[in-house]
């Protein structure tokens, strides 16, 4: 048992990390390498050699797996600063807001029309796939170009972190329809599922903000080594385990947790330079890869081949025409609608975070989504993602400098 493991974890990191590198090399983010990496290990079953693909399978590996996405969307929680939420301006929120509700509309419409057999709520799920924002390969992308001070650079990467706040609600909304055995999606229901979502994250806000400060200060008493790392874990794993158990997803809760600790003073309470991503990393750096190498095993080439080419294209126009309604949300005055419409297309990890859990969805005894539709949603991420980078640039590249870089005005945001 333990030896196997091994051998497995041996393919799965070495697959990813040299799938990662690679697409670095090609100016693109390394979990499309990482990705990449697990889908060009599921091919060897195309050829009769089963023993990759039967990798994924593994339910230790599937779990070390699913512990990666937990502490990638903690991470993602520490990271995003409430205070900076608050800040961004009408801009930022209506393209967030319509970069959810446009996209959703269109990937159901889709789904309604190529999969007419299937329930009404996978056409919705499909719709969710097509809301989210990976905010951080637009965000390397300014950042190479000199354009994150631009108006347009701060209304994405605003838009961007609220977009991906809405793109988990609506998961968990997602999540909770399909526990509760929902075959409809009655306004009742709906409703319902969504105020558990909404109230579960402002709950574990609210209280969380207030008691974390004082449960870290007390364990800080004890200085033991590691006290305040292992007590970090011991909330998110909490937090998540909570989210499960109200009928969640349990990513929704490892996020709420990085938005409480975000407010503890690590610093101040550790008595010197502590940044508790940075303690993260290593461990992040080992699980996280994980996730994307066995979410590319899990994609059957074959049902691309079988037809879920033409869902995967249709998605990811939908896709990418979706964002582009958010151009007609920008009201700063002198921002370009076009870039900031192009910097909102990329799916990146969040896409294929939605495909997995919908993977695992079960409603009136079927999956939520059969492999075709895993295999588009995960085709619809790397075409979004890839062709974001060079259109993102052609457009910021044609801007007067002034009009690209320029500092944002006071109000902008």
């Amino acid at each position: 048992m333990i030896t196997q493991l091994l051998v497995d974890l041996v393919v799965l990191l070495a697959a990813a990390k040299v799938g990662g590198l690679l697409a670095e090399r090609l100016g693109q983010p390394a979990v499309l390498g990482e990705l990449g990496a697990g889908i060009a290990l599921g091919a060897f079953g195309l050829a009769g050699v089963h023993g990759p693909a039967a990798i994924a399978h593994d339910p230790v590996i599937e779990a070390l797996a699913e512990l990666g996405v937990v502490l990638l969307l903690f991470e993602v929680g520490l990271s995003t600063r409430l205070a900076d939420l608050m800040k961004v301006g009408v801009s930022a929120f209506l393209v967030a807001c319509i970069g959810v509700v446009v996209p959703m509309a269109l990937g159901f419409g889709v789904g309604a029309w190529l999969l007419p057999g299937a329930s009404p709520l996978a056409h919705l799920f499909l719709g969710a796939a097509l809301s989210a924002t990976s905010v951080g390969i637009t965000a390397r992308v300014l950042r190479d170009m000199d354009r994150i001070a631009s108006s347009e650079g701060q209304i994405i990467l605003g838009a961007a972190v609220i977009d991906d706040v809405l793109g988990l609600l609506v998961l968990a909304v997602m999540v909770g329809l399909a526990g509760g055995g929902a075959g409809g999606t009655s306004v009742a229901t709906l409703a319902a599922v969504a105020a558990k979502a909404v109230g579960f994250v402002v709950g574990a806000l609210v209280l969380g903000r207030r008691a974390a400060p004082r449960l870290f200060r007390l364990a800080a008493l004890l200085a033991g080594k590691g006290v305040l790392f292992t007590l970090a874990l011991i909330v998110c794993f909490g937090l998540a385990w909570a989210a499960h158990a109200a009928g969640l997803a349990p990513i929704v809760g490892a996020f709420a947790a990085g938005l409480i600790l975000e407010g503890v003073p690590f610093a101040e309470l550790a008595g010197e330079e502590y940044r508790l991503e940075e303690r993260l990393t290593p461990l992040a750096a080992v699980l996280v890869p994980l996730f994307f190498v066995r979410m590319g095993l899990n994609v059957d080439l074959r049902s691309m081949a079988t037809g879920s080419a033409g869902l995967a294209l249709a998605l990811a126009v939908a896709a990418i025409v979706g964002k582009q309604a958010c151009a007609l949300a920008v009201v700063t005055p002198g921002a370009d609608r076009l870039a900031v419409g192009l910097g909102m297309i990329p799916r990146g990890e969040v896409g294929l975070i939605f495909a997995s859990i919908g993977r695992t969805l079960v409603v009136n005894g079927r999956p939520l989504l059969e492999e075709g539709e895993f295999a588009a949603i995960v085709a619809m991420v790397l075409i979004t993602t890839v062709v974001t980078p060079p259109l993102l640039r052609w457009r910021l590249g044609r801007l007067p400098a002034g009009a690209a870089s320029g500092v944002v005005q006071p109000g902008a945001l």
